[in-house]
């Protein structure tokens, strides 16, 4: 037996396409077309004054930056655990509340990290499938299916990458069906138009909220993202993560994305921007006669009249315009498009228009 023969393999999650080309229209990681809060930018600017706390570790519990958080959603600090990115903070959660051996249900369509951590932590999981329209068809979470004594339940609200929201209630249905595990529910896009979980906090211990500041926030690149929970469940958090990486917050992190928090004004002023961008999107899609389910998100996942997906996404390739294809079951039809800039989506309409005839 060989060294390798010992060692885990898995198939690791795929990100979209980062091309070294700048010249480009990005629209193919969700990522937000605006820059950071003008705060966080004079943040960044200021930070020599902080060059010589380098040299130190952090402030391992993030303190600054919690109670910003804390402040903005009207919570208590013990209710908040941060992480390098929501990444960091799930795959937390799959290490902390999904070790039981028993089964953890996400759907079959949905953010493609998940089955990638459940591989990785050798935790059991079923995928129900999608309905028709890619709507949760919420029955297949509730014990009458699933026989109950679940693992731990995980799914984004709104969807990626169908941009498809779930109603509160069937929402609310799922919780509070299944008191016996925690349900995580992943907001990553829930600023664009969606309602947020974080009422029902105060009815349920076994809820557990994840948000990121890499989308609505205009910061992927500095990795911040945060779960927000009963003060139980954030303890378990806390446990496994200073038993794995006490410091994973770095000070630009707590520093930058404390700026992010605080400037609500911008935060609301951008996301309404990319709303009303989507909005006529949509519309001019609808006029090219393209098809996709209603978005609460900062992207539109679209399928193509005339032409199949994987080749308009080369045309619009060619004209160094990126956006995803997924070439799976059931989605290989439709193509994932951010919302960028006015003037980057007329160009996206543009060339559509161009390649369509």
């Amino acid at each position: 037996m060989s060294w390798e023969d010992k060692v885990r393999k898995v198939e690791p999650y795929v990100a979209g396409e980062q091309p070294k080309d700048r010249d480009v229209i990005k629209l193919n990681t969700n990522e937000c077309p605006y820059p950071p809060a003008p705060g966080v930018i004079r943040a960044a600017e200021a930070l020599k004054e902080h060059y010589g706390n380098l040299r130190l570790y952090p402030d391992m519990d993030a303190t600054k930056l919690v109670n910003a958080l804390a402040d903005y959603y009207k919570v208590d600090p013990y209710q908040i655990f941060v992480g390098v990115g929501s990444d960091d903070v799930i795959a937390m959660c799959f290490m902390t509340f999904f070790q039981s051996g028993k089964k953890i249900l996400f759907p079959d369509i949905t953010y493609s990290f998940y089955d990638v951590w459940a591989e990785l932590y050798g935790i059991p999981y079923e995928q129900p499938a999608l309905k028709e329209d890619f709507s949760i068809d919420v029955r297949d979470y509730l014990p009458e299916r699933t026989g109950g004594d679940l693992g731990g339940i995980i799914f984004p609200n709104p969807n990626a990458p169908t941009g498809v929201e779930m109603p509160i209630d069937q929402v609310e249905r799922i919780i509070e069906a299944n008191p016996d595990c925690v349900v995580i529910v992943d907001e990553a896009y829930v600023d664009f138009g969606g309602t947020s979980a974080l009422p029902l906090l105060e009815k349920y211990d076994n809820l557990l909220v994840v948000q990121t500041f890499s989308k609505s926030r205009a910061m992927a690149g500095q990795r911040v993202g945060f779960a927000i929970g009963n003060k139980k469940i954030i303890d378990y958090l806390k446990d496994v993560k200073f038993s794995f990486n006490s410091y994973t917050m770095n000070l630009p992190a707590i520093e930058l994305g404390t700026e992010a928090v605080t400037d609500a004004a911008y935060f609301h002023e951008i996301t309404g921007k990319i709303i009303k961008t989507r909005e006529c999107f949509k519309q001019d899609l609808r006029d090219l006669g393209f098809t996709f389910p209603d978005s609460k998100t900062n992207f539109v996942f679209a399928k193509p009249p005339k032409m199949s997906a994987k080749d308009l996404f080369m045309a619009l390739r060619e004209r160094k315009i990126f956006v995803r294809y997924f070439n799976k079951p059931r989605i290989n039809e439709y193509l994932r498009i951010t919302i960028g800039t006015d003037e980057q989506m007329a160009k996206v309409v543009a060339a559509m228009k161009e390649i369509l005839g």
